[in-house]
């Protein structure tokens, strides 16, 4: 009765019924999946200002996803005596104040995304990825910290975590109501209860709303789905929020709908922006062309950070990074280096290969994260950008146009080489020669 009441105080209250060992207990139970159904509700009742709705979407009784009683109920006996291991045991008792839960969570996340194919990308940023975009954003203490398209909530706890402190607010929006699941979860089991996390329609029906105005945020980060279609194009023209004032993105891509979202609800003056997009944004014309034109020209533009191929799960295709600074100085004001360029990086060759996913590695990460803190020109990797020659290249931001990569082949000692050939030559005609001795020995 004590370790119950001691329980009840605490951040996240579990009834005695709804506990794993009461569970358990009832392994052999003929409605065992009803029973963990029942379990989850009150865990949910018990904790609504955290978990409500959270479990909505599951259902341990569900033929079509379970199978029909017999084996629903095999499935389940097995997954709780899988969880019965000792080595699985998570009480405070085993291990002490390490983040172990909230680990494990976002491990078994990443294990589902790297089998979930296409889909992987909609809801999980790999973890390497995520490191990057937080250091490269560097929140700081107070901050009001937004991802509008959060998935299952791993990148934006990662640019929490960046903070290096518990001053900070984190917001998401995500509009699959399973992976919101995952995201509340997500930041209830880091510690982040009071992450506000919207389910909604980031560019159609945004929530996170004050004052009758989209909130503002210091730093705002996604991983967005890439080239959305039929993302909400018809409701563009009159948004209510006029976040498409610098044009409205054709109808079969949203890559620009989300861009304009989070540059919109970045603070004036001071806001940044992480977005990670397919090149094709680089340098894809039509309204397009005419939406970065504007970005350019409004010099809040301040990088472009072109990654590796088939480093994120669900596509092989090669990504960047586009960070923005509503803290730079127009350009015919700018005075300093780093408000008179945009950054180019070529990261796109510097990686470790892992058979099926490729992963940026510590040193990899450190490289983009110095040259852009110190926007500086590395020969074959970086590049710092004037206007003018942006405007030459007709506002065309495909990296390569700015960063030369090409590896000269060295020259080829003709002579050294003919004389390799006539060596070689010489030796395959004294081994056909002995091959043919031996051949007519044996009578062939």
């Amino acid at each position: 009765m004590l370790l119950y009441r001691a329980l009840a105080r605490e951040r996240f209250v579990v009834p005695p019924e709804s506990n794993f060992d009461s569970l358990y207990s009832k392994r052999d139970q003929p409605n065992i999946g009803e029973i963990i159904n029942i379990a989850l509700e009150k865990i949910e009742d018990a904790n609504k200002s955290k978990l409500e709705n959270v479990f909505r979407n599951i259902d341990f009784n569900s033929e079509p996803a379970l199978g029909q009683t017999k084996e629903r109920n095999r499935r389940l006996k097995n997954l709780l005596e899988d969880f019965a291991d000792e080595r699985l045991d998570l009480r405070p008792s085993r291990i002490g104040n390490r983040d172990v839960i909230g680990d494990v969570y976002e491990y078994l996340i990443s294990r589902f995304a790297a089998g979930a194919g296409k889909k992987a990308g909609e809801f999980y940023t790999p973890p390497e990825v995520s490191t990057l975009l937080a250091r490269l954003l560097a929140p700081k203490d107070g901050d009001r910290i937004c991802d509008p398209a959060c998935g299952s909530g791993s990148l934006l706890i990662k640019v929490g975590q960046e903070v290096g402190s518990s001053d900070f607010a984190l917001f998401g929006q995500e509009s699959n109501g399973s992976t919101w699941s995952l995201c509340r979860m997500n930041m209830f089991l880091h510690g982040m209860d009071a992450a506000r996390i919207e389910w909604c329609d980031t560019i159609n029906n945004p929530r996170l709303i004050e004052n009758d105005e989209l909130m503002r945020f210091n730093v705002v980060v996604a991983n967005p789905p890439f080239s959305l279609d039929k993302w909400g194009q018809e409701n563009a023209s009159h948004d209510r929020f006029n976040r498409f004032w610098r044009g409205i993105p054709p109808k079969s891509r949203g890559d620009y709908a989300f861009i304009s979202h989070m540059v919109e609800i970045a603070l004036e003056g001071e806001g940044k922006v992480g977005v990670i997009v397919p090149h094709g944004v680089l340098f894809r014309g039509g309204a397009e062309g005419v939406i970065r034109k504007a970005f350019i020209e409004d010099n809040i533009l301040e990088a472009v950070i072109g990654l590796p191929a088939q480093l994120f799960y669900g596509t092989g295709i090669p990504a960047a990074i586009l960070v923005f600074n509503k803290g730079r100085k127009p350009w015919k004001t700018a005075k300093n280096r780093r408000d008179k360029h945009v950054l180019f990086v070529d990261a796109s060759h510097e990686f470790k290969d892992e058979k099926k996913q490729n992963r940026l590695r510590d040193e990899d990460i450190e490289k983009i994260v110095s040259t852009y803190r110190e926007f500086k020109e590395v020969e074959k990797y970086s590049h710092p950008v004037t206007l003018a020659e942006i405007q030459e290249a007709e506002f065309n931001l495909n990296i390569p146009r700015y960063v030369d990569t090409f590896e000269e082949e060295e020259d080829v000692d003709i002579p050294a080489v003919q004389k390799e050939i006539e060596e070689l030559e010489a030796e395959l005609a004294k081994t056909q020669k002995e091959l043919g001795g031996y051949l007519r020995e044996l009578g062939l």
